[in-house]
């Protein structure tokens, strides 16, 4: 998981050159340098998410995330989402594990990603939203859980709701559980989900 120690340098304009060239053609050492010393360049971020795709370094795979992480900007978020449709099981690990550290871009991109054409990355999308707050995650999931038609994201989307789910949370459950009534699973995680949904709703507010 990237390590985010520190915000962006002052200066985030003026592109080093070494570090573009080391990046592009250095060994792994040198890239590894190279990525921390392009953090907090937004010009860099292209190069970055090039070089991403094509590192089979997993420490400097780790240094280019930390740094578009470090970087926070709309095109550095970009950059980490699109890992989410990679092959590379690797790479789309590490991209959750950064988008978890960045909650502004993750709020911003999830409810493309839950709405997403590929389902697993919808599944992805209902992981991530279990580390938003919940009154930013939870109607997200409820829309989506509404009317989801992979079995697959209801029960991922459901996993997240029996944590986070709310009163409002009930009508989705209860419309997945009509479409899915046959899913012997499914049934059983709304019920959970409901129950414990119900006992937060009961309990005594301090």
């Amino acid at each position: 998981m990237p390590l985010i120690r520190r915000g962006p340098p002052e200066d985030s304009k003026a592109v080093p050159t070494e570090p573009l060239a080391r990046l592009r053609a250095g060994d792994a050492e040198e890239r590894w340098a190279a990525a921390r010393a392009l953090a907090g360049h937004e010009e860099a971020v292209d190069a970055l998410a090039q070089a991403l795709h094509a590192e089979g370094d997993r420490g400097v795979r780790e240094a280019i995330f930390t740094s578009l992480a470090q970087t926070a900007g709309p095109a550095s978020a970009r950059a980490i989402v699109r890992c989410l449709r990679s092959d590379d099981a690797a790479l789309r690990t590490a991209a959750l594990d950064t988008l978890r550290v960045m909650p502004a871009a993750l709020a911003t991109y999830l409810p493309g990603l839950l709405a997403d054409a590929d389902a697993d990355v919808r599944v992805l999308a209902c992981d991530l939203a279990r580390h938003l707050p919940a009154e930013i995650s939870t109607p997200m999931l409820n829309a989506r859980l509404g009317h989801e038609p992979e079995p697959n994201v209801c029960a991922a989307a459901v996993d997240v709701l029996a944590e986070q789910g709310d009163s409002e949370s009930l009508a989705a459950l209860d419309a997945c559980g009509a479409r899915f009534a046959g899913s012997a699973f499914l049934s059983f995680a709304i019920r959970v989900a409901r129950q414990r949904i119900g006992a937060k709703a009961s309990e005594p507010r301090g």
